[in-house]
Formats: structure tokens, sequence, C-alpha cells
């Protein structure tokens, strides 16, 4: 493939304009190493991972492979508890821990954002890129980074978002869609109502910022690649065409919850963490959201939500189980990352080539 836009293949070192999307609790170090082998941008994800966790996870890719990668961590703020909406949400919940024998003042893990301790680990092992959700790092940090020759890339929900991040110092921007999988990176607006579509937003935050712009959401092969890229992306972020992949680490029961997904399958949903994520409707969804007034700030709203999820998938249910997908679930295949890599980018040739007539 002679791709004509090369600016992520000359800032990133990569031979496809092909990001494989950091998705925590998915992706793991033989993914990434899988993707940035053949010749795209593989990522791990910090979100979720403990620094001793995230340490293991640089070592095992830095082992594997001599490519570029991504590391991605969210920066969201820690939330003040409000014991109040704590006490609602809990009792909200409080018939299904009833139903499923779980301790009333059961707690599961929270997330950790992006903080020194982290940086250190990032300018220990030097990875290609950092990138970030829900904004950026304070900018003591992000010039460590910055200093460190780290490129650092940043979501964005709206062109509003995307100004911001490249006047903060981005070297890419991230254009998240409505379709996309997972958390909205929106962190200027908290109204999803308004968020727009991939195709419409690409363009416009093409026209609003000069650094390279990677398009996400609902793009699962050659026909989504050709489409972003003919609306001035210089490349895009895949996930969920990932996640039926070997190497990734979708569990057994969320893999058969994809191959059952269609187009109307997933919705935005914040009974998970306390922010809009987008996954398959179960029943938690259904009956308690699909958003929920109740639930508490992220990422306080999971620590009573996840110790539902065990006892509840001990017993073949994933009523309580994050099941999170973008609005193409049908275009996730079942085959090694690094040949799904190398159809996407036959099937963007091809695509561009019935364009052309």
């Amino acid at each position: 493939m002679n791709w004509q836009d090369r600016r992520l293949l000359d800032l990133f070192g990569i031979e496809h304009p092909i990001l494989q999307a950091p998705m925590a609790g998915v992706t793991s170090p033989q993914l990434a190493i899988a993707t940035s082998e053949a010749g795209a941008l593989g990522s791990i994800a910090g979100a979720m991972l403990s620094l001793d966790g995230l340490r293991q996870e640089f070592q095992v890719v830095k082992q594997g492979t001599s490519r570029s990668f991504n590391v991605n961590f969210f920066v969201h703020k820690p939330p003040a508890v409000d014991a109040a909406r704590d006490a609602r949400w809990r009792q909200r919940l409080a018939p299904y821990y009833q139903e499923l024998g779980v301790p009333a003042d059961a707690k599961g893990p929270s997330r950790a954002a992006f903080d020194g301790a982290a940086c250190d680990l990032v300018l220990e092992f030097k990875p290609k890129v950092a990138s970030f959700h829900f904004g950026l790092p304070d900018r003591t940090l992000m010039q460590r980074l910055k200093g460190a020759k780290i490129l650092v890339i940043g979501s964005a929900t709206t062109a509003e978002e995307a100004r911001w991040l490249e006047g903060e110092g981005v070297d890419a921007v991230i254009a998240q869609g409505a379709e996309a999988g997972g958390h909205r990176g929106m962190f200027l607006t908290d109204d999803i109502a308004r968020q727009a579509g991939t195709m419409a937003l690409v363009p416009q935050v093409v026209d609003a910022v000069k650094v390279p712009v990677i398009a996400a959401g609902g793009i699962g092969d050659g026909r989504g690649i050709a489409a972003a890229l003919a609306l001035g992306a210089a490349g895009v972020q895949i996930g969920t065409a990932f996640m039926l992949t070997p190497e990734a680490k979708t569990a057994p029961m969320h893999r058969a919850a994809l191959k059952k997904a269609n187009d109307n399958s997933t919705t935005l949903t914040n009974v998970f963490t306390g922010r809009p994520a987008r996954g398959i409707v179960n029943r938690v969804v259904s009956e308690v959201g699909p958003m929920s007034p109740d639930a508490p700030a992220f990422p306080l709203a999971a620590e009573a939500m996840q110790p539902l999820r065990g006892p509840a998938e001990a017993k073949g249910s994933t009523d309580f189980t994050a099941l999170w997908s973008g609005q193409a679930p049908t275009l996730a295949r079942e085959m090694p990352a690094g040949e799904l890599v190398a159809a996407m980018v036959r099937e963007t040739g091809a695509a561009f080539s019935r364009a052309r007539g």
C-alpha cells in the first residue's frame, strides 16, 4: 500500500497509519507486539494496571519488538466523595447484592490517574508514544514527556477539545466519534447527546487543527479506513475489530457477546464507572441505566458495581459485566492481529481502487 499521507508514518516510525486502540482490560502485550510487528502502532493500556503490572507489560513488549508502540493512561481528576450519592447508588444496587449473596459493604478497585510515578516508569522504558484520555496530564508531566522526546497524543470528542489539545502541545489528535466503544474521551463537555459521529467529527477537527488527526469510532475494516483518510484524517485508531484476535485478553463471555452483537446492540452508559462508555446492552444497563443520575462520578461508581461481576459470571451470566464494544461489532474478526492488520491494509487499497473507478 502506497500511503499518500505519510505524516503519522514518519512521526511514529510505522508502516501503516493504523493504531490499535489501548483497551483497558482487553489489550495485552502480545496484542501490542503483534500489531507493531505488522507495521501498525500497537498499544498497551495503563489505566487499570498497578505500577508493577505496567512495568511487566513494558518489559514484555520491549523484549518482543523493537518497533514503535504506544502506552495509554487516564488523566481524570479524582472526584470528591459524595456520601449521600454513594449511599443512593448502593441502595439502587442493593437488590442485586442480595440476589447474588454479595456482602453489602463489598468494594471493588478504583482507577488511578496518570501521576509522577507513572511518568517515571514511562521515562524509564521510553515508548515512542504516550496517549491520554479525558484531557492531558499537568504541564510539569507533559514537559517531562516532551523533554524525553516521547510523542504525546490525546482524545477529542469536539473541535474545541482538539484545539485545546493542540494548544497544550500534542503531536496528534484522536478524533473520537460517538460510535467508538469504551469511555468517551470528552473533557470540556459532558453532554453525550450532542456528541458527533466519526464521519461528521473528523473533517471538522481536521479543519480546526494543524497537527495530524487520527479518526476513531466505528472503523473496523479497509472501507472505514479509506473513508476516514478521504475526510482528511492522517490515520485511524481501531479497537473493537481487534477484540476477537487470539492475542486480545477479551474474556470468553465477552467474546461470545461480541459474536452475537449487531449494529443495534450497544449504548452509552455510566452505570459501570460513572462516566459514559459504549458497550453491549445487558441486564444492569437496561434496569439501572443506560445513564443513571444516581451513579457517582468516575471512577467511584465502579467500586460498588464491580463486586457484582464475579459472582454473576461464576453462574455464567454477563448481567453485571461491562461488555465494551463500538457500534460495528460485526466487523471484529477471529484472526491473528498481524493478519488482521495486513487484511485491513489490503482492503484499504481495494477501497481506493474502487473509488478511482
